[in-house]
């Protein structure tokens, strides 16, 4: 799915900014996997240090979402690693934006999908499984809530309240 460039929309949608329905997230986040252009409906996850749950739901049909993980922003080990950037991209997910670490940074890049994390970070997670889906979360900035959209490319990335066209 071809994803509109977030420059256009700021520029199509000033009032939605103004007011609050379109947000931009600080410029923290690094691009990784083949897609650098995202977008889709997003699905929210709160955990840190653990990743259970991040495969849980990439497990799933994604069906074009875009998974959103506030990982708390540890720089302590990584949430996403090459094996779950290959199950993203053949489970139908658009994309995956991790407020924390991932790794394998080579397999992700030959993944068709795009990936958007602080930082990268060779130690694997703990699995506990604890964790909170479908939640609101706080990353960069910005409030993001599940079912929100999100639009991402080499400019920065959006959340809006619905879906927009230019």
């Amino acid at each position: 799915m071809a994803s509109l460039a977030t420059a256009d929309i700021c520029d199509a949608h000033i009032p939605l900014l103004n007011n609050g329905d379109v947000r931009v997230l600080q410029p923290i986040f690094q691009s990784y996997g083949m897609c650098r252009a995202f977008s889709g409906p997003i699905v929210t996850l709160k955990v840190f240090e653990d990743n259970v749950m991040v495969r849980g739901l990439l497990e799933t049909r994604g069906e074009g979402r875009v998974l959103v993980v506030d990982g708390g922003g540890s720089m302590r080990c990584a949430l996403v690693g090459g094996n779950l950037g290959v199950l993203a991209q053949n489970m139908g997910w658009a994309g995956i934006v991790v407020n924390g670490c991932i790794r394998d940074v080579d397999e992700i890049n030959s993944c068709d999908i795009g990936v958007k994390a602080l930082a990268t970070h060779p130690r694997k997670s703990n699995r506990r499984g604890l964790g909170e889906k479908n939640v609101l979360v706080h990353i960069a900035g910005t409030i993001i809530h599940d079912g929100e959209w999100l639009y991402a490319d080499g400019d920065g990335i959006l959340i809006s309240k619905t879906e927009l066209s230019l």
